[in-house]
C-alpha cells in the first residue's frame, strides 16, 4: 500500500497524463530557469553584501585624515590612494553595484514570471502527479 495524502489521485493522475514532447519541453524548461534563477539569487545576495560593505567603507572613510594616504583593496591587492581619489571610487563601485542589482532583479522577475506561467500549464496538465515547488 502506498503510503500519501492521496495515494488513489496520485495513482490515477500517473496513470492518465501522458507526458508529451511539448510537456517534456516544458518541464526541462522549467528545470533551466530553475537553476538560473537560482544562480542570480545567490548574485544577489552577494552584491547586496557587497554594497553593505561599501557602504561601512563609505562611513569609515569619513573618519579619517585628510592628509593620510587609504589603501583601498582592488583584486588582491591593496592601492594607496588620496582620500578623495578613495571616496571617488567607492561612490563609483556603489553605482556600478546599484546598476547590476537593479539588473539581477529584472531578471529574476522575468523569470519568475515565466516558471509562473511554466507552472500553471503543468499543474493543470499533471496536478499532483508532479512537484516543482523548492523544497
Amino acid at each position: 500500500m502506498s503510503s500519501g495524502k492521496f495515494p488513489l489521485l496520485q495513482r490515477e493522475e500517473e496513470r492518465d497524463a501522458e507526458v508529451t514532447w511539448e510537456d517534456q519541453q516544458r518541464i526541462n524548461q522549467f528545470s533551466r530557469l530553475n537553476v538560473r534563477l537560482e544562480n542570480l539569487e545567490d548574485e544577489y545576495k552577494s552584491q547586496k553584501t557587497e554594497k553593505e560593505y561599501l557602504d561601512d567603507l563609505a562611513t569609515e572613510i569619513e573618519l579619517i585624515d585628510e592628509e593620510e594616504p587609504v589603501p583601498y583593496k582592488i583584486g588582491d591587492a591593496f592601492i594607496m590612494m588620496s582620500l578623495e581619489q578613495a571616496q571617488a571610487r567607492v561612490e563609483r563601485d556603489k553605482a556600478a553595484i546599484d546598476s547590476r542589482v537593479d539588473e539581477l532583479d529584472s531578471q529574476i522577475s522575468a523569470i519568475t514570471s515565466e516558471m509562473d506561467e511554466l507552472k500553471r500549464a503543468l499543474y493543470a496538465k499533471f496536478g499532483q502527479a508532479i512537484n516543482l515547488e523548492k523544497s
